[in-house]
């Protein structure tokens, strides 16, 4: 287990009701880093619908299905943009001449209209119709994975596996190099760890992941290959050429979401088929059913938490929030509420109407998701293809971490080699 300080907790604003503080934080609870999903079964049972947090710089988190699928889909009063559109505009037209530019993660830091704007190029390069034309390299990538630890009898999972695979589709797809992996996943995980506890640092880390592609994204633009970044410099947007902002800006998206996301719930399907034997063969007997179980695991152990800020008084799910509240859609306790699911912590591979929100709802909906679902599947059928039943290692119990992506540090499984 990892263990970490608690953030410091701040006073309570006089607008939010005693009776909605419920102390969590996100990076450091103690149970989320025991074990996060049985953490997020008892908050959910426990803890308020929506309640307030002074943890973190003070917040609310959105913890039910019904409040995550309403402030998901109000981007007008639940909006991406942080800095509001104009406002940074105006300071990125007030830097001084020669000034480096401060990217941003676009679109998912723009509300519609403006989001739909950037995110329409994004679209045919994660259509379902693209995605399935990588399955046989993903395939090709997990099994040459796979087959080299197999003789060992047992692996630490992350590491060998769960990062390299979806890190290394992604870096081909967008068009960087493979032999700088680790430089850029040591980029990435800072940067995820410190969204909350250094929010004055994003513009210096956001430069630095902008500058650890721009070779690369300057090369594409008068050397384009068969990759995204190259596709990027040949579209237009509102009409208007590609610049290199727009370049960084959809770079730093990109590069975040692509390096980081999809590994950890690699991680956490792994661990739910290691403690359900009786699933792996199920699977094994027939994979035809894998595509099912995927979506179950995806729902039962849900990772990603997206954050909002409040733009105009509102009320939800009897919380009031004024202007400038910060909001954590907490997906993984949304996908973990009996109201939508009954008997939540139960896996279950044929649950009716299994309709979860692991990707989002509304605008936000994760663009990625027709790719993270070929990765789930692919690997789900070359693990139990390629391994005897596998467990994990009683003795190197797994390590966890928190954050707006909720995943595994360092798993051990085993298997009769």
């Amino acid at each position: 287990m990892v263990h970490a300080a608690l953030s410091p907790a701040v006073a309570k604003p006089a607008h939010v009701a005693e009776d909605l503080v419920y102390d969590f934080d996100i990076h450091a609870d103690p149970g989320l880093l025991a074990n996060p999903h049985a953490r997020i079964l008892d908050m959910v049972r426990n803890a308020p619908p929506v309640f307030w947090t002074p943890r973190n710089g003070g917040g609310w988190v959105a913890l039910t299905h019904a409040a995550n699928y309403a402030a998901s889909r109000d981007p007008e009063t639940f909006s991406s943009e942080f800095v509001p559109a104009e406002k940074m505009k105006a300071m990125l037209a007030a830097l001084p001449a020669g000034a480096p530019h401060i990217p941003q993660p676009i679109p998912i830091t723009l509300d519609p209209p403006e989001h739909t704007k950037y995110r329409q190029p994004l679209q045919k390069v994660f259509s379902p119709k693209t995605i399935s034309g990588l399955r046989d390299s993903i395939r090709a990538l997990a099994g040459e994975l796979i087959d080299a630890v197999r003789p060992d009898g047992g692996c630490e999972f992350m590491a060998t596996v769960a990062e390299p695979l979806p890190v290394k589709v992604f870096l081909k797809m967008l068009g960087l190099p493979l032999d700088r992996l680790p430089e850029y996943r040591a980029i990435v995980k800072e940067h995820m760890e410190a969204i909350d506890t250094d929010r004055e640092g994003s513009v210096q880390r956001l430069q630095r992941i902008s500058a650890a592609m721009r070779d690369t994204i300057l090369d594409r633009k008068d050397n384009p290959r068969d990759d995204i970044l190259s596709l990027l410099w040949q579209t237009e947007i509102d009409g208007q050429p590609t610049t290199l902002a727009d370049m960084e800006n959809y770079g730093v998206l990109l590069f975040i979401a692509g390096l980081d996301t999809v590994m950890n719930g690699m991680g956490l399907a792994m661990r739910g088929l290691a403690l359900d034997q009786e699933l792996q063969a199920t699977l094994r007997a027939d994979p035809k059913l894998v595509n099912e179980a995927a979506e179950e695991m995806l729902r039962r152990y849900t990772f990603t938490v997206p954050m909002r800020v409040v733009k105009r008084e509102t009320e939800l799910a009897g919380a009031r929030m004024l202007p400038g509240d910060m909001l954590k859609l907490f997906l993984p306790g949304a996908d973990l509420d009996a109201r939508e699911f009954p008997e939540p912590d139960k896996y279950e591979l044929s649950r009716e109407n299994n309709v979860h929100i692991a990707f989002g709802v509304g605008p936000h909906r994760c663009l990625g998701s027709h790719l993270a679902r070929v990765e789930l599947q692919v690997l789900y059928e070359e693990m139990l293809a390629r391994l005897p039943a596998f467990r994990l290692d009683p003795d190197r119990p797994t390590v966890f971490h928190g954050g707006h992506v909720i995943g595994i540090e360092e798993m051990h499984l085993l298997w009769d080699a």
